[in-house]
């Protein structure tokens, strides 16, 4: 069985990369916003700020400052370069667990954000410097997917990406599309557009809707869609497999354990049905399908982080 600090530092590493991309693609879209000066505009950059937890959403009116802030302000620990950083730092924590081709990429992305010319490449080109930092992190996955092994270690990374990922577009869709709180529901088609932008889903939704944007449609896609690997359905399936190899070889699986808690979430998911889930209504569904990703979150931390030492020793 894995150490538990080197399983959580590769968990980590897939969850700070994946919430780094996530972070630039929204960054980007807030700042795609500012060429249209429309109240959608406005509500664009509002969601995108709301779904990175920030609460003082009075910086939609200023979308070049928020997402510059968001990219670089080191002082922030939700920020591109903080995430960035804190993956890193668990890439050295674990240098002998990792490929020299996954450590240069990251240490590279990292050399780039934080170095003297960062402010600068983002005022010369905030656009450009976001879609590089994206494509760094793709080369970052690719890099890892073909030069790691892909056992144990291989799979909490991917554990770290995926329930990163289910969390950010449930937070992403309850923003949007939640009710409450004397929200205004969306229905201007840049909008519309712009939310799928942000989960990386436009040409694939397209391609199965064509050019119907409605909000029924954009739900359904990013959460049960089987085949979208950022819906949150195939992130639960992904979730589910890699936690039932790690219990499996670890031999602790249990009534309890994170794989049978995982399974559940993606048997909710596979067996959601549209209209009950409309009738139920967007937000109390995306907070249990939420809820359940933390309750996933703990359990593989008892299980295989902070776990008595005398659960581990032999009889």
């Amino acid at each position: 069985m894995m150490l538990a600090r080197v399983a959580d530092s590769l968990y980590w590493i897939g969850r700070y990369v994946e919430r780094a991309e996530h972070m630039c693609r929204l960054s980007d879209v807030m700042l795609n916003a500012t060429l249209d000066r429309s109240e959608a505009a406005t509500q664009v950059a509002r969601i995108a700020l709301a779904a990175v937890g920030d609460p003082d959403l009075a910086k939609a009116h200023n979308p070049y400052d928020a997402a510059q802030a968001l990219a670089l302000d080191r002082e922030d620990d939700g920020s591109i370069y903080s995430s960035i950083a804190r993956a890193r730092e668990n890439a050295r924590q674990v240098r002998d667990q990792i490929t020299t081709e996954t450590w240069e990429r990251l240490n590279l992305i990292y050399l780039r954000m934080s170095g003297p010319e960062a402010a600068k490449a983002f005022a010369d080109g905030s656009q450009l410097f976001l879609h590089d930092t994206i494509a760094d992190l793709h080369l970052f996955k690719g890099a890892g997917d073909a030069t790691m092994s892909h056992g144990e270690g291989w799979s909490f990374l991917l554990l770290g990406v995926y329930l990163e990922r289910a969390q950010l577009i449930g937070s992403l869709l309850e923003v949007a599309f939640g009710e409450g709180r004397k929200r205004r529901p969306i229905s201007d088609h840049f909008a519309l557009t712009s939310v799928l932008r942000m989960g990386c889903a436009l040409e694939p939704y397209l391609r199965v809707y064509t050019a119907e944007m409605q909000r029924r449609y954009i739900l359904k896609f990013l959460m049960l869609d089987e085949d979208f690997p950022r819906s949150i359905r195939f992130c639960t399936q992904e979730i589910e497999t890699h936690l039932t190899a790690i219990t499996r070889h670890a031999g602790i699986s249990g009534p309890a354990g994170p794989d049978r808690i995982a399974g559940r979430l993606r048997a909710r998911l596979q067996y959601a049905d549209m209209a009950e889930l409309e009738a139920q209504g967007a937000t109390a569904f995306l907070k249990t399908v939420l809820e359940e990703c933390s309750t996933i979150h703990r359990a593989l931390y008892d299980a295989f982080v902070a776990y008595p030492l005398e659960d581990r020793l032999p009889a």
